[in-house]
């Protein structure tokens, strides 16, 4: 598979950036996962049709102060799928190089990047958690077989209704690091190419 160097001069380093072809192939994967995880759960929950605003809106759960959404059901269900999708996938065209909702973190100390492995997770948790203060879970990163050399960084988003754009989850103001939203996030973190996959593409 053709790679080719790069200098990350803001971070010192440097590592293979993908190709524009490798790219577009990686794109379709998660699209066309996107795409089947979405018409999976549309057919079991609507007889194969797209969700109304009216179903989207529904409370399904929660309390008055927190509602749960169908939308939102319906998100988790489309991304448990499409996840299980680019598992496979992504583990025939790019074995060893993807990492799939793993927790990284910018090190406190030392300012690199950081995996934050399932154990140490709970741990900080069992701490409070302020450990894990300004961490990010990408659901999907490509790197170049170093998970800590990334090199693309993708979310599943599932709008509801799908005319809806889809669109970062916002992060609450007076956050200690000033994020705007998820994709900002990604972006401090990884300092790669942050993407958005629907079922109508890759933005």
């Amino acid at each position: 598979m053709a790679v080719r160097a790069v200098q990350v001069a803001a971070a010192g380093k440097a590592w293979a950036e993908l190709e524009e072809l490798e790219k577009k192939q990686i794109d379709d994967i998660l699209r066309k996962c996107a795409q089947w995880a979405d018409a999976q759960v549309n057919q079991k929950e609507f007889g194969g049709r797209a969700p109304t605003e009216d179903e989207c809106s529904q409370v399904v759960g929660g309390t008055t102060e927190n509602p749960i959404k169908r939308r939102m059901r319906l998100g988790s269900a489309k991304h448990a799928l499409a996840t299980q999708c680019a598992e496979v996938n992504l583990g025939n065209f790019l074995p060893g190089r993807f990492s799939l909702e793993q927790r990284y973190r910018i090190h406190p100390e030392t300012r690199q990047l950081e995996r934050i492995q399932h154990e140490s997770e709970l741990e900080m948790l069992r701490k409070g958690g302020k450990e894990l203060v300004g961490s990010v879970v990408p659901d999907v990163v490509i790197h170049t077989g170093n998970a800590l050399q990334p090199q693309r960084v993708y979310d599943f988003k599932f709008p509801c209704p799908e005319s809806n754009p889809g669109s970062w989850r916002d992060y609450r103001s007076g956050n200690p690091h000033n994020i705007k939203n998820q994709g900002e996030a990604y972006q401090k973190v990884f300092d790669a190419p942050s993407l958005l996959v629907t079922p109508k593409g890759v933005f």
